[in-house]
């Protein structure tokens, strides 16, 4: 949920191929006493390293279930905990792998993890399905009174309980064997989706001889451009789909026809309407590369069919049903009347913006008609109008140095902690950065920082664990606590050169307070059992509440001034524009809030259709999404659906709607802090005692009320985003 890139564009990340030995003897992915061994992780450590610890894994669980079947009852030492030691190794190698794989691609890493992936699947398809383990679970919670189970502990059993379930533990056993191999199937496809999405990315290029076309663009996105070009031997600039690069031309590039090529582009990724391009076309012709070939749509397609099938198997009515049974949400009807409701709230603020967008582009710059190429563009040219200040000016201002630091300096604050550079990791690319997190002194949690975009990375943002807090006991003796490890990861724009800081926009600023919020609920956590550590456990529809919480300073007053600095002068940000940037907050927040909330309507709605492969049933399900929410056409061509990873290759298949779940937790508990001072540690105290250093070991809604001592409430996000009650 957070990154940071390399500095050099095409820079070719640490791990390669070498003929150094990958036997479980001198494996770095299996030193698990120490953090991982970066510099000498080699593609070819990964699959033996899954195989050795799977091996281990199984020969624990046979030793675990003879034990148990020797006992009169299981106890927590002998079951739970036996189970979490081998969990946390292969955890420990299997997020590595995930890791490098997302973030230093290679053409033998991926090979590595696809070789491994299924062999990761089946396991845990086998463990959620062994009939024996389950009863062992069940007997363990008929003896919570008897053996006196802490909160944390029932939570778990009950959460585990439910698992089991949902992976088919009491199905017939032909169905049990088809609920395993849709698993392995389902996991397969996603990783293929992902594949195919960052495969399209990389393929389309755009070389630009000069800056003809680049007239508005921003100096940094066109220095950025130039040193692509000259990474590639290329004379000029080269446009990609990378996100700052796309950002900066779909915002700022006067020329309309580069506009819409690069929107057709990003719109068609990974779909059958995808153009092929490539570095130089006139020069070199036969290097265009048929993008078509990444298309996901029958995989989409393969993916619900699946998933549909799956729910049936265990009962539920459609994948939206089983997703929900999960989640802080009571019942598909709840988040459909929610969905309903706050688009009741949005569309016609939305309405009135984009009306107001097309009579300014209209009455100002002569454009009798708005394309969705034309939103980004004519909207920033609105916001300079109507406020003086755009996302590009105020680059300056927020050096990633300076908002590090801020950063850094609020969350010390609220929650009494020390945030200190450490340069003993060792890293997978030379731009990541290692920090320690002290508390009274004692290293209490560490992250990595991997914040810029470069070739071989995945798009977007997000937080992964890397190692998760636990009590490590021995024969019922607590013998050593293991610290949580997050890796942080972000695709902001490198350095434009080496006299120039990275530049943060404020929306850029705003992911990487979302994404550190994602890592103290990780990294802060006070629970010692893996199974509710962190995250782990957490309703996905609660797990983005301290991730979103943390926006909130972005807009803070007080806070803006320890994050803001010139970057040449270190001049604080003058209160006009400070003035200009806050009465901007919550410009076009009706667009941009039916914009979520046509993701979310896609999503939930999709997975409550039945599958009809006839037709095109998923473009169906997206344009009726779009009929409730949209305000403005999109091309035909549109692929939208190709490259949605979030649910079709992510954790938010039938819980997209969870952005805008948890934004009403979080606005609702803001509103706390804003009474009470936004910096105050003793509020700051007390979201960390009640909801942050809990994780998952109490249930969300139970953790809300303790601290706001209520249900949430609506009424504070329509507030927030300046949308009035209808």
């Amino acid at each position: 949920m957070s990154t940071q890139p390399g500095h050099q564009t095409g820079s070719q990340p640490s791990p390669q191929p070498s003929s150094q030995s990958a036997s479980a003897s001198n494996n770095p992915l299996l030193q698990f006493e120490r953090l991982p061994d970066f510099p000498s992780i080699r593609a070819e450590h990964i699959k033996p390293a899954v195989q050795t610890v799977l091996e281990q894994s199984r020969a624990a669980l046979d030793r675990i279930l003879a034990d148990a079947k020797n006992q009169t009852a299981p106890d927590w030492q002998s079951l739970i905990d036996a189970l979490d030691d081998q969990d946390d190794q292969l955890s420990k190698v299997w997020s590595t792998a995930s890791h490098l794989n997302s973030v230093a691609n290679t053409s033998d890493i991926r090979e590595a993890y696809n070789d491994c992936q299924p062999l990761i699947t089946e396991y845990y398809a086998a463990l959620g399905q062994n009939e024996q383990l389950f009863g062992c679970v069940e007997a363990l919670s008929a003896r919570a009174d008897e053996l006196n189970l802490d909160g944390s502990q029932r939570k778990i059993i009950a959460d585990t309980l439910l698992d089991f379930r949902l992976a088919g533990v009491n199905l017939p056993a032909a169905e049990k064997k088809r609920f395993a191999e849709i698993q392995t199937r389902l996991s397969h496809l996603s990783n293929v989706f992902s594949n195919n999405v960052l495969d399209a990315t990389r393929a389309w290029t755009r070389h630009l001889a000069d800056d003809t076309l680049l007239v508005g663009v921003p100096e940094m996105a066109r220095q950025a451009a130039a040193t692509a070009a000259s990474g590639k031997g290329l004379t000029g600039y080269l446009l990609t789909l990378d996100f700052p690069c796309y950002y900066a031309v779909m915002t700022y590039a006067d020329n309309a026809g580069l506009r819409e090529d690069m929107y057709r582009a990003f719109a068609t990724r990974a779909s059958d309407q995808a153009i092929a391009a490539a570095p130089d076309k006139e020069a070199a012709p036969e290097k265009a590369v048929a993008v078509t070939q990444w298309n996901n749509y029958d995989i989409i397609r393969e993916i619900l069919q699946l998933r549909q099938e799956e729910a049936a198997l265990l009962g539920y009515e459609h994948y939206a049903a089983l997703s929900v049974a999960r989640k802080m949400a009571k019942s598909v009807d709840q988040v459909n009347a929610f969905l309903d409701d706050l688009t009741r709230y949005s569309r016609p603020a939305a309405e009135r913006e984009f009306r107001e967008l097309g009579e300014f582009a209209r009455d100002t710059h002569g454009v009798n008609k708005l394309n969705a190429w034309d939103v980004s563009y004519y909207s920033e040219k609105l916001r300079k109008q109507s406020y003086d200040i755009s996302q590009e000016e105020l680059r300056a201002w927020f050096p990633l140095d300076k908002v590090r630091q801020g950063l850094f300096s609020i969350v010390e604050t609220l929650y009494g902690v020390q945030v200190e550079r450490d340069l003993g990791a060792g890293v997978w690319d030379p731009a990541v950065d290692f920090y320690n997190i002290r508390r009274d002194g004692e290293i209490v949690a560490r992250f990595y920082f991997d914040l810029f975009t470069r070739e071989g990375k995945r798009g977007g943002a997000w937080m992964a664990d890397c190692r998760s807090r636990r009590l490590i006991t021995q024969d019922g003796i607590a013998v050593q606590q293991q610290i949580p490890v997050a890796f942080l990861v972000c695709n902001f724009a490198p350095p434009a050169d080496a006299q120039t800081p990275a530049l943060l926009t404020h929306n850029d600023v705003t992911t990487l307070f979302h994404e550190f919020g994602h890592g103290l609920h990780h990294m802060l956590t006070q629970e010692n059992y893996l199974r509710c550590s962190g995250i782990t456990g957490v309703a996905w529809d609660a797990v983005e509440l301290p991730s979103q919480l943390m926006e909130n300073w972005c807009w803070d007053p007080e806070s803006i001034a320890l994050i803001s600095g010139h970057y040449q002068t270190g001049e604080p940000l003058p209160k006009a524009l400070l003035d200009k940037m806050l009465a901007a907050k919550n410009f076009q927040s009706g667009m941009h809030s039916v914009r979520q909330l046509e993701f979310a309507l896609f999503d939930f709605s999709l997975h409550q259709a039945p599958v009809d492969l006839t037709r095109d049933f998923v473009g169906d399900a997206l344009a009726l999404a779009r009929s409730k929410t949209a305000v403005y056409p999109v091309p035909a061509y549109n692929r939208f659906q190709n490259s949605f990873s979030h649910i079709f290759a992510g954790g938010y298949s039938a819980g997209y709607y969870s952005y805008k779940w948890a934004e009403v937790l979080s606005a609702d508990v803001f509103s706390r802090f804003e009474e009470t001072g936004v910096l105050n540690p003793d509020t700051g105290k007390a979201f960390y005692d009640k909801i942050l250093s809990k994780g998952g070991g109490t249930d969300a809604l139970t953790l809300f009320v303790d601290f706001m001592g209520r249900e949430p409430d609506l009424a504070a996000l329509l507030k927030q985003e300046g949308l009035q009650v209808q």
